[in-house]
């Protein structure tokens, strides 16, 4: 192998390896995307879709649950990361974990919960005898429900990015603040919440954003109701396919896209002028001590935990347990059917256990080869092209999952061209644009890895004449490889439970956990949906203790939710 010069460490396929597999995944389908919506509204379609009178009462509520489910997502994400982060609390690890846990349970599984914990067919509530009247309505079917269960799915975004600023808090101007005269309330007006907000502005913008592309919440709470969003208009015109199908969710699905870059633009406009910067110790030693305070305030951390999670879990039992939704929940009505049924007699459910776990494995490995070569070419490489394709791995995360399932619709509705084959309608498309929404979360903890190793140990070792898989083997992947592995867990968390891409994807055989629990609970089976939500969170909370346990052995950074 012929020497590479002393600034260039890596082949020279690497580049061209990462660089075609990033135009592929993340600039391709958007540009496919991008295409067919001008084409459509060049040639009318605009104006059509304008004159729809679905589209703009869609638009108002997308609008509407998306802003008010970020004002709920920052209240509570506000608190905890306040909490947890500044104050002498006890089991804040615990609660911190236990926060984090709705926004990793899919959406229409919280729905799913929150459904049987209110309204008169509540399983839960008819077995403690709370149940309303017959003929009640449920509440949650409007659009304050869906805002409030955005604030709940979606608060915890607020919380990692509001608990990444107070954790780079100087201590010693709290400190000297604090020895001053200060009251607490004084020292966090003054100091904490202005040195603080551009990780509230940040979190309020992902909470927003994430609201606009939400599929699970609207289309358990919101199609019932007849309250459509964005996302359900775009899933209803697919399933309703007709002319023009393609140019319409193509032209809503950049409307849902402009939306989400404008929140995101928002913010950056309210972080323009705080660019604070602080000299000093920071982490979160910068404690108040609240004394007999600190108990009620900790009796308030755990009823909310108990609310957003404890009793709509209850109620997934409750409601998996009963023989059928609405009748009440006693000893002699509990029985195991419903997950003898989706276990072991819907061929259905077992088909969609394979996919889910298929998918989020091969997601998960193809994306953890793919990251580790992606972070060392950009860690390494300096320059105008580095940063495109950096810039370019971002877009599909900060697009709504709707989007790119649109996206990847319009690009391989057609055979591929020259080879004649045919991906919409396997689980090949699916894996695809799972690859392309997940593939930032792949790369942040391998990244982060990078970043924090010497680079005179690969320097060295070429040096001494060791070529580029000798260097990999030998030294890079050992001290990346815990890093990487989080990274894969955390994508196979995400995709095991994700709804939203594979809703416009899935066609017979083909069916994903999320969408057969979406189905099950749309032909009228709460009770097998139910079940199946019980053994999804099941497996959730365990990946999330099994990544959190080994969190000590990773770079930091690399468990968002650990210091």
């Amino acid at each position: 192998m012929p020497a590479l010069p002393a600034n260039r460490l890596e082949p020279r396929w690497l580049t061209g390896f990462v660089t075609g597999a990033i135009l592929f995944l993340c600039a391709l389908p958007l540009l496919r995307l991008g295409v067919t919506g001008m084409r459509s509204a060049g040639s009318g379609g605009l104006a059509s879709l304008a004159a729809d009178p679905a589209l703009w009462p869609a638009f108002r509520n997308t609008l509407t649950t998306s802003a008010g489910g970020m004002a709920i997502s920052v209240l509570l994400g506000g608190l905890f990361a306040l909490a947890l982060t500044l104050c002498d609390l006890r089991f804040k690890r615990t609660l911190g974990i236990l926060f984090m846990l709705p926004m990793m349970i899919p959406p229409q599984v919280t729905a799913l919960a929150w459904i049987g914990m209110s309204g008169p067919s509540s399983a839960l509530l008819k077995a403690i005898g709370m149940a309303p009247p017959l003929g009640s309505p449920q509440p949650l079917y409007s659009v304050g429900g869906i805002a409030l269960l955005y604030g709940v799915q979606h608060a915890p975004l607020v919380y990692l990015t509001l608990r990444a600023s107070l954790l780079a808090l100087p201590r010693d101007a709290i400190e000297a603040a604090r020895l001053s005269g200060a009251s607490k309330g004084r020292v966090l007006r003054d100091i904490v919440l202005p040195l603080a907000t551009p990780g509230l502005v940040a979190g309020a913008a992902i909470a927003f954003v994430s609201g606009i592309g939400n599929f699970g919440i609207p289309a358990i709470l919101g199609l019932p109701a007849g309250i459509a969003t964005l996302p359900t208009l775009i899933y209803s015109r697919l399933t309703a396919f007709g002319a023009g199908t393609f140019g319409d969710i193509a032209m809503i699905a950049a409307l849902i896209a402009v939306i989400a870059f404008a929140g995101l633009w928002v913010q950056e406009r309210a972080l323009a002028g705080r660019d604070y910067r602080t000299i000093g110790h920071s982490g979160a030693s910068a404690v108040f001590r609240l004394g007999s305070w600190g108990f009620a305030l900790q009796i308030l951390l755990w009823l909310l935990v108990a609310l957003m999670l404890f009793a709509p879990f209850a109620s997934l039992v409750a409601g998996s347990l009963a023989p059928a939704y609405g009748v009440r929940l006693t000893p002699d009505t509990a029985t195991l059917d419903a997950y003898r049924e989706v276990l072991f007699r819907q061929s259905a459910t077992r088909r969609a256990f394979a996919n889910s776990f298929l998918l989020a494995a091969g997601a998960a490995v193809a994306l953890g080869v793919v990251a580790l070569l992606t972070s060392y070419l950009l860690t390494r490489r300096r320059g105008p092209l580095a940063r495109i394709l950096a810039m370019l791995t971002e877009v599909p995360y900060a697009l709504p999952g709707i989007v790119i399932s649109v996206a990847f619709v319009l690009l391989f509705a057609a055979p591929v061209p020259f080879l004649g084959v045919s991906l919409y309608g396997t689980l090949w498309i699916i894996l695809l644009a799972y690859l392309s929404s997940f593939l930032a979360v792949a790369l942040k903890p391998v990244d982060s890895a990078f970043r924090q190793m010497d680079p005179v140990l690969e320097e060295a070792a070429r040096i001494s004449g060791a070529g580029f898989g000798r260097r990999m083997r030998d030294i890079l992947l050992p001290l990346v490889a815990p890093s990487a592995a989080a990274g894969a867990v955390l994508v196979f968390l995400f995709a095991c439970n994700e709804l939203t891409v594979s809703a416009l994807l899935w066609s017979a055989g083909t069916q994903t956990i999320g969408v057969v629990i979406y189905n099950l609970d749309d032909s009228g089976s709460f009770n097998l949906a139910a079940a199946l939500s019980v053994l999804v969170v099941l497996v959730v909370t365990a990946l999330m203790l099994l990544l959190d346990l080994s969190g000590r052995w990773l770079p930091r950074g690399t468990v968002p939710w650990q210091n």
